[in-house]
Order: C-alpha cells, then structure tokens, then sequence
C-alpha cells in the first residue's frame, strides 16, 4: 500500500510539471493594420505566451512579434498566417527540446556554478558562502520576505568605511524566466571580489564606491520556473476574487502605473497589480532604495532578451531631462560591450526604444533622482530567447562586465 501511495505522489508531482512538447515559438512580422488586428484577435481567442513584445496590446506593424504556440494551436495558426499572408519563422521548433537542450547535463546540480543556470537554493547558499569569503569588501542585509517567505538578501560590495559612501543599486531576475539575469549578477559579485587590488577600475570604484546587488528580485517567480514552469514570467501572489497568481514586478513601481503597456487583467503576463507597489517583493526593493535615496547614484536592472541598453522613459514617450547624458553614457557602455565579441546593442529610451510600458523600476528610481538609471536586455535577439544555452553564460557576462564597469566609472567620475 505505502509503494502504491508513493508511485502515486510521484505521479501527481510529475503531473505537477509544465511540459512543452510539440510547442513552437514563431517570428510575426506584421506589415499591415489587418496583421495587428490579427494577432491580437489570435491572443484573445487562444493561448499564445507573448515573448517579445510582452503582450498583444503592444503589437504594431513593422515590430517583430515571437510568440509561443501550444502544439493543439499549431494547425490553426499555420493556416491564419498563409491566408493572411503574413511574413514568419520558427525560431525554436520543439520548446520542450530546446528547456532540455539549456543545460550542459554534466555539472552537478546540487552545486553551485558561475557559467550555470543555478537553482535558488544554490544561489541562496552561494549569498552566504560569498558574503563570509571577504569581510572587509563584502557584506549581506535582508531588506525583507518574498510572498511565499523566501530571504531577500542585498549583498553590499566595497571597501569598509566609517562613513556612507555613494553607491550603485543593481537587481537582476525582476521576470522569473530570463536565468541569464540572475546568472549576471553572480558574476559580476565574483569578479569584483577576484579583479580587486588588480583591476585599477574595479579597485577604485569598490574604494570610493559601494555597490549594492539584489542577486535575484523575483525569488518566488525564479524558483517556480526551476521547479514547476520553465516559462513563468510573474511573482506568485495570490489576489482575492482571482484564480489567476502574481503579477509582473516591472509593471508595478510607481511610475505612470497601469497607464500604458500594462495590463490590469490579474491573469494576463503584464498585470500591474491591484495598486503601486501591491508586491511585497518590489515594496522591499522601493522601501530601500527610497531609505539609501542620499548615497544611490545609479541605478542598473538585468533583463533579458533583445540585446539593449534602455533609460527613462517607458511610461511615456517624452523625453527625460537628462536625456542627452543618458544616451551618451548609454552609447558609450554599449561600444564597450561590443568590443570583446562584437554583440551589438540597441541604446535609447524605452517608449521609443522598444514600446511603451508603465510601472518600470527604471523610471521609478530616476523619477526619485536617481540620475544614473538603466535597464539592459541581455542575449540573444530571438534564436533562443529565455533559454540561452549555458554555453553563452560566460561570454554574455563577460561582455555585460564591461558595460557595467564602464557606466560605473562614469558615475563615479561624475559624482559632484
């Protein structure tokens, strides 16, 4: 009876899993209003999963639109796309293969690895581990719990200081899918501690600067895409009157909130939330950068994919007031990127950059003054998407480092 019982909870957990076979990401090319009408009627009437743009609502002609196609769907939509005549691709044939085909099966996955999509609980021990390596240019402050109760961990890098020095704030992991995020900020806390002393940036920056890195935002969203959903974007709040769980973190700051390219549907990806801040994960966020407003000087969040480098503002398409600076910067970081593999970046505000959308974390810091603030869309352009292979880990840190560094050193340079 106990085997019986066991095979079944097996089952059940199994059955637990999201899986995608047959399911295929397409490439739209919509160059008609008619190809816009009908790709958002398509949302309506079946469930497509928006890759770029975040949502149908945020189509128009002459954009590309990856969208992912449930095999029971793919009859339909192949016939729709010939006789509208709509120009298309598949960039991933099978997504079940392509989840599969992400990780490099050889490494363990009990341990942690810098060129790995770790789970949180290797993430979480690595927070400890790295933070007691280096006393005197590390230390960790939890700024608060996730919904589900996790630890939010901010681990502060740079040289001890009687008083407060200025500092950077970096998140990585906000959407719960893009892994090349959180693996970025990883990184970047490894080679700051083993460049410094050597590398006269990093030292200098980490001797007159602190830099403060939320290695993963949405703890709960980022977990759940490791264990149930490989494709899961949102938090994991439950909503009063609404089967439908969590809402995106990027559409819930303060900042033109749920005007524009955000959905207040609580089922749809880009649900801004029942009010400002309702995540608690963005409240801890906003609640610390708000207390540390007199030292953050630049503020920089990991995003993936589409291979750009966006500022203030989303929520809308006028310009920022220090619009020109933040280009020149913007432009300056993305020619540093470039010159170690050639990867080439977009730089601009975000409304004109890629599409409007309300509620970002990056217009909220610099609305609150803080006048260096940037969101970069990691690797690739569309061939993988959310599932970079572990292969590209490496050389998308290693160009990503370079723009950091190079916007770091221009705050730092400009600081009075």
């Amino acid at each position: 009876m106990k085997v019986l019982l066991l095979f079944g909870l097996v089952a059940v957990a199994l059955a637990d899993i999201t899986r995608f076979e047959g399911e295929k990401v397409f490439r739209l090319k919509p160059v008609l209003d008619e190809h816009v009408t009908l790709i958002k009627e398509l949302a309506k009437n079946i469930e497509v999963d928006f890759w770029r743009p975040e949502s149908p609502e945020l189509v128009t002609i002459d954009i590309n639109v990856d969208i992912r196609v449930p095999a029971m769907y793919l009859d339909m939509v192949y016939t729709i796309l010939h006789q509208n005549d709509m120009e298309h691709e598949i960039l991933i044939e099978d997504l079940q293969t392509a989840v599969e085909d992400q990780a490099d099966e050889e490494a363990s996955p009990r341990t942690h690895s810098y060129t790995k999509y770790n789970s949180w609980d290797n993430i979480q021990s690595w927070i400890g581990s790295i933070a007691s390596s280096n006393p005197s240019l590390i230390s960790k402050q939890v700024i608060g719990n996730t919904y589900e109760g996790r630890t939010m961990t901010i681990l502060k890098l740079g040289k001890k200081s009687s008083s407060a020095k200025p500092a950077i704030f970096m998140d990585c992991g906000i959407h719960a899918r893009e892994w090349i995020s959180p693996a970025f900020c990883q990184w970047f806390v490894r080679e700051a501690l083993s460049t410094y002393g050597t590398d006269t940036q990093m030292t200098s920056l980490l001797n007159q600067m602190d830099v403060f890195v939320l290695p993963v935002f949405n703890i709960d969203g980022y977990d759940y895409t490791h264990k149930r959903n490989r494709m899961w974007r949102k938090t994991r709040s439950k909503k009063s009157g609404s089967s439908c769980i969590g809402a995106d973190p990027n559409r819930n700051f303060d900042a033109g909130w749920c005007t524009i390219g955000a959905s207040s549907n609580p089922c749809s990806d880009t649900y801004c939330g029942s009010r400002p801040e309702s995540e608690i994960e963005v409240q801890n966020v906003a609640n610390f950068i708000r207390n540390n407003k007199s030292i953050i000087k630049a503020y920089i969040t990991i995003h993936s994919y589409s291979q750009l480098l966006l500022f203030p503002y989303s929520y809308t398409f006028e310009l920022a007031a220090t619009h020109s600076e933040l280009l020149k910067v913007a432009e300056g970081a993305s020619a540093a990127l470039r010159s170690l593999y050639g990867t080439r970046y977009t730089s601009g505000p975000g409304a004109a950059t890629i599409y409007p959308a309300a509620g970002g974390s990056d217009d909220w810091a610099y609305d609150l003054g803080v006048k260096y603030s940037y969101t970069f869309e990691l690797r690739d352009t569309g061939r993988y998407g959310f599932l970079l292979p572990e292969s590209q880990i490496k050389p998308t840190c290693e160009e990503t480092m370079l723009a950091v560094k190079y916007i770091a050193d221009y705050v730092q340079k400009n600081l009075y």
